[in-house]
């Protein structure tokens, strides 16, 4: 290495010291605030906790298959009953992407995370780590999940209808334009998708599992369809990005107008060419009634069509995004 290389080696080093350095201030600074109450008075705990893997396992009875609620792409989740009879999810992370992350700063990646608290996101309250085991706590809410609602809903009676539509749309989309804009450092969510997107009784929206891409950052299991062409390149730009992200939840909005699946990214082409033809007859759930007033559904193919058609660049900022969501909805069901 000759002295030119030696100084550029050396700059590079400092420059990812004092990054390190920054984080770990924000960290301290955020764990020792003292905790604000939100405008919705959400309950709110800064900084995660570290839990002994013995009492998670002993809150999951051992990870008893009879508590499993939910399985995806990262990790099998089981609900969980810890001191004071509190009940939370507990996401325990498949083992090979935990091994493939073996040193990686886990517990400093979930505590920057728990720092979102906001009323359409669902709070990371702590984690665990041992050999071979990476497991994260979260605020357990009597929910079901988008995707459940559109996809897998036998049930007639709890068919969503327009207005819970509208209303899941706006607020998915200020959940992610908090961790895109509030939370410091800002979160890339990395996986958007209407399994992601928790319907709490009020059939208010929750945005889950955001920040967790670095666990299984090239799984395309659950991921294809999801995120756009881009995230996939190897040049610079590519993976997990605010602009990914707004793609993703511009499938979930094809998927909230249309009532179909992803379907790892036939969705996105069939529904397109009937928004620039103004097909709506095709495009909308067939389950249900056509408004008279189709402006509000229009607006909502439009802003759609916008967050999927564009390349990464060219796409609408998530904060656009939930501005024009957040009017459609005050018109709407208001």
């Amino acid at each position: 290495m000759n002295h030119v290389e030696h100084i550029a080696y050396d700059m590079v080093m400092v420059t990812l010291s004092v990054s390190l350095v920054v984080l770990a201030i924000i960290l301290f600074l955020a764990c020792k605030k003292k905790p604000v109450e939100s405008e919705e008075t959400l309950p709110v705990k800064i900084c995660a906790r570290a839990y002994p893997l013995m009492e998670i396992d002993a809150a999951t009875d051992g990870f008893n298959h009879r508590r499993i609620i939910g399985q995806g792409r990262l990790g099998t989740v089981y609900a969980g009953t810890l001191e004071k009879e509190e009940l939370v999810a507990v996401k325990r992370i498949h083992p090979v992407l935990v091994l493939s992350n073996a040193g990686f700063g886990f517990s400093s990646v979930l505590k920057w995370l728990s720092l979102a608290q906001h009323p359409n996101v669902v709070p990371i309250i702590g984690f665990s780590e041992a050999a071979g085991e990476r497991v994260i706590v979260m605020e357990f809410v009597h929910m079901a999940s988008l995707d459940l609602y559109l996809h897998q809903n036998q049930d007639g009676a709890s068919l969503l209808d327009w207005n819970k539509r509208f209303r899941i749309a706006a607020g998915a989309a200020r959940g992610l334009q908090y961790l895109h804009q509030v939370v410091a450092p800002n979160i890339v969510h990395g996986c958007v998708k209407s399994s992601n997107i928790l319907i709490d009784v009020n059939f208010c929206a929750r945005i889950s599992d955001y920040g967790l891409n670095f666990l299984g950052p090239v799984e395309k299991r659950g991921l294809v369809g999801h995120v756009d062409d881009e995230y996939w390149s190897e040049r610079r730009g590519g993976g997990a990005t605010k602009e990914s992200d707004v793609y993703g939840l511009g499938v979930v909005l094809l998927e909230l107008l249309s009532g179909k699946g992803c379907e790892g990214g036939f969705l996105v082409k069939w529904a397109l060419p009937m928004i620039r033809e103004t097909n709506f007859t095709e495009l909308l759930d067939p389950r249900l009634v056509i408004p008279s007033d189709m402006k509000p559904l229009v607006r909502l193919a439009k802003v759609a069509s916008a967050c999927v058609s564009n390349s990464r660049k060219c796409r609408p900022p998530m904060a656009q995004v939930a501005t024009i969501l957040n009017n459609l909805e005050t018109e709407v069901c208001l």
